[in-house]
């Protein structure tokens, strides 16, 4: 597992007197970045690159960029404009789909990080960058060959890393696990590959799961992991390397299992459990089974993509978790985590591919009340 850097502060400057500090934003149309727009809207004025997807948010002023082209693709004018008006940067913006070819993923999140550095180096700003906790799953040789996508995420996520500590700019690397849905709300931008896999696990359609019960599926809402980021931006932290993940506090395989059957009654009859298959029976002999041509393709497909995300996103020991010391953000325990996983369940189950009807009327708050915690909307730091 990476080590963790000391954490440091550092004076970040101050805008004129009047003036909220400007954010930089990458990947603001993403699942994350808006959740981030929600959190650091209030405090900040937040510029947003965006390439194909607009953000289509008022309190965003948007620029077009290509973080794969030279200067971003902006004209020389604009990028120094671009550059004297920023104060802080946080990069967000990632390349997901493992069903992209390695190289393009490879290309957008190193290179793509390399370009926003380069950026924040002009500006003089502070660099938060946005990783995953997974860096520290590596995949065996055999994991790499049989899924690709997956490797080189990590890989390109793992050296992007380097990157930053590297720069000429203070840097801060930030390890959110798996992104889920609101804590309150239960609603997402986009439909994560494991929500996809927990909602077939309501509907019956998964027989057999790859993974021990015990393995943990380190999950963490997305508010939560934005509180995390403003909490640290307001108070001017400029330095080290943050978990934001569930850590010991992470519910295990046959607890989010159990979970997804028990909401599964509120549709009829509870679906048959999966059956849990020990990573190593997966790639000796349900991988190769699966593969043969006795299989429907649909079928392949599916267990495949699965296969791929529980291999990366389960842990026998937890993560290190930043969450609730100083200035990140509140702890998370298990039942904040089982309360926010109905939640998305329930958000799901009326969204496309979702249950659509009950047998009794639910909404996600109603799932499981709970008030989010009070945010200290007084800025500090950068905008002090």
């Amino acid at each position: 597992m990476p080590s963790s850097r000391p954490t440091t502060s550092a004076p970040t400057g101050s805008p004129p007197s009047g003036k909220r500090p400007t954010i930089l934003l990458t990947g603001g149309a993403g699942v994350l970045g808006r959740a981030l727009i929600d959190e650091l809207s209030p405090d900040f004025a937040l510029t947003c690159l965006r390439h194909r997807t607009p953000v289509n948010d008022r309190r965003v002023r948007e620029v077009p960029a290509d973080l794969l082209e030279p200067r971003l693709g902006l004209s020389h004018d604009d990028l120094t404009r671009l550059a004297k008006e920023v104060d802080l940067v946080v990069h967000s913006a990632a390349a997901t789909n493992w069903k992209a070819e390695p190289g393009v993923i490879r290309r957008a999140n190193l290179d793509g990080t390399v370009a926003v550095l380069d950026l924040a180096a002009r500006a003089g700003a502070p660099f938060f960058h946005m990783s995953t906790a997974f860096v520290a799953n590596p995949l065996a040789s055999e994991e790499r060959e049989r899924f690709p996508g997956a490797a080189a995420y990590l890989a390109s996520k793992t050296e992007a890393e380097q990157v930053v500590r590297e720069a000429p700019v203070p840097g801060v690397i930030l390890r959110p696990s798996v992104v889920m849905g609101d804590s309150v709300t239960g609603r997402i931008a986009g439909m994560q590959g494991l929500t996809r896999a927990l909602g077939a696990i309501v509907k019956g359609q998964v027989p057999v799961l790859p993974g021990a019960p015990g393995a943990r599926i380190d999950m963490v809402p997305q508010d939560v992991v934005a509180r995390a980021v403003g909490d640290l931006v307001r108070a001017g932290v400029a330095g080290g390397e943050y978990w934001l993940t569930a850590g010991a506090e992470a519910l295990l395989q046959s607890e989010v299992v159990d979970t997804c059957l028990e909401f599964a009654d509120q549709y009829g009859p509870r679906p048959h459990p999966p059956r849990l298959v020990p990573l190593e029976s997966v790639h000796r002999l349900l991988l190769p089974l699966i593969e043969g041509p006795t299989f429907p393709e649909s079928l392949r497909r599916r267990f495949h993509t699965y296969a791929e995300l529980l291999l990366v996103f389960q842990r026998a020991l937890p993560f290190e978790s930043s969450l609730g010391s100083p200035h990140c953000g509140p702890a998370l325990s298990k039942d904040d985590l089982r309360r926010a996983l109905v939640r998305n369940l329930a958000a799901w189950s009326v969204g496309r591919g979702g249950m659509r009807t009950r047998t009794r009327p639910e909404s996600p708050q109603d799932a499981a009340p709970r008030s989010r915690p009070a945010r200290n909307t007084r800025a500090r730091g950068l905008a002090s």
